[in-house]
């Protein structure tokens, strides 16, 4: 591409029939584009992981962009919201995911004020001016749920997304990202309890990750010329189990910190 050159625009493939896709613009992951496989699978396997835990629950997933979060928590709770205030995810979302259980709403996480059982607000605490104000806010929101009350945050880690000695990585949506103790000490400035999950590479990405460390994998394909062809393959078949969520692993080696808070 020449200096000039503007970048190129992903768009999702394949979607049903009157589904407009949506542009991959770096603010939220979608499925159905190739080229971003390996961060929707690491934002989808943490959904599945949730889906198990909220079995039965009124659940409000909030942010929830494209809604392919949304529709898996609706395979095992008694009802979702997914709440956006993008409009044209919040379309896309409506027309796409059409299950009994399942609904979309616009909204703002800051005012949203629906009860439930459960909010689900993954990888978008770290776009947030005043995460103590939203925190305080979705405890009022399950306020009413006893002792199933749950809030589920993710957020990366910024020891492995930020370039070493950064304070923070280059993406433009990102206010604030977060070590180990600075996500658990927000946790726990909020919540009764918090269980706090790493996310892992496994399977190909740990080996790839081996090789990249320890084989000078990528000095390898630039130098042969074929840096392209392999990942336009390697991409693509990545799955939710080439990740792990783990409690045995120090959580300055994770990708993503996974916590489950009760209030």
């Amino acid at each position: 591409m020449a200096p000039d050159e503007p970048p190129p625009i992903y768009l999702q493939r394949g979607q049903p029939p009157g589904v407009p896709p949506l542009a991959l613009t770096g603010e939220r992951t979608l499925p159905d584009v190739p080229e971003e496989n390996y961060w929707y699978r690491r934002h989808l396997v943490v959904y599945e992981w949730i889906r198990a835990r909220v079995g039965g629950l009124n659940v409000v997933d909030m942010a929830c962009g494209e809604g392919y979060g949304s529709a898996v928590l609706a395979r095992t709770a008694r009802e979702v919201v997914g709440v956006d205030a993008n409009p044209e995810a919040h379309e896309h979302a409506r027309l796409r995911y059409t299950r009994p259980g399942l609904r979309f709403e616009r909204g703002l996480v800051e005012t949203w004020a629906e009860p439930c059982d459960a909010v689900v607000f993954l990888q978008t605490i770290e776009h947030v001016a005043d995460p103590d104000a939203v925190l305080e806010h979705f405890k009022t929101l399950v306020g009413t749920g006893g002792e199933e009350a749950l809030v589920v945050l993710s957020t990366p880690n910024l020891l492995t997304l930020a370039p070493a000695g950064a304070e923070k990585s280059e993406n433009p949506w990102h206010v604030r990202e977060y070590r180990p103790e600075e996500f658990r000490a927000l946790c726990a400035a909020h919540f009764r309890t918090a269980e706090i999950h790493g996310l892992f590479h496994a399977r190909k990405l740990a080996a790839h990750a081996f090789a990249l460390e320890h084989l000078r994998w990528d000095a390898i394909h630039r130098g042969l010329g074929f840096s392209k062809a392999f990942y336009d393959r390697f991409t693509p078949a990545i799955c939710e189990r080439d990740f792990a969520l783990r409690t045995d692993r120090p959580l300055e080696g994770a990708l993503d910190f996974v916590a489950f808070c009760r209030p």
